[in-house]
């Protein structure tokens, strides 16, 4: 599985951690940056993470910044993308479950890095449903494209 991940410097120190983490899980890791504590622009971030995933390169996105929000509105700008904040265990398992989201933003600044870790292992193991849920996401997608 190919992750793409990526941060503003409000996010850095978790990116750099998260990358070290999934790499030692076996995961293939695509990082897209930011590489400096310098103030940055998050959606430069979450733009390419979303273009990498819509496109097909990456199988799914993080995203990190100070809060989890400029990351997870920028993220959901590029088409294709689902995107939704990791603020708890079971969200994580829902946005996949569910809504077949394909990227997960998340906090430096207001979550616990053990507590990212946990949602992220939840979010990449939770398999999409489907059924009435397949509908919900096809209408989200069929207005995407109008």
């Amino acid at each position: 599985m190919k992750i793409a991940i990526g941060s503003d410097h409000g996010g850095l120190d978790y990116k750099t951690r998260i990358k070290e983490y999934l790499i030692n899980k076996k995961y293939d890791v695509v990082d897209v940056g930011t590489f400096k504590q310098e103030s940055c622009h998050y959606p430069i971030f979450a733009f390419d993470v979303g273009k990498r995933v819509a496109s097909g390169e990456c199988d799914y996105g993080i995203v990190i910044c100070t809060s989890g929000e400029g990351v997870c509105i920028a993220a959901n700008k590029v088409k294709g993308i689902r995107c939704g904040i990791g603020y708890n265990d079971e969200v994580a398992r829902l946005m996949r479950q569910h809504n077949d989201a394909n990227v997960i933003a998340f906090s430096q600044a207001f979550m616990d890095y053990n507590d990212v870790l946990n949602r992220i292992d939840i979010f990449l193991n939770t398999k999409f449903e489907g059924g009435r849920h397949q509908i919900r996401v096809d209408m989200i997608k069929n207005f995407e494209n109008n």
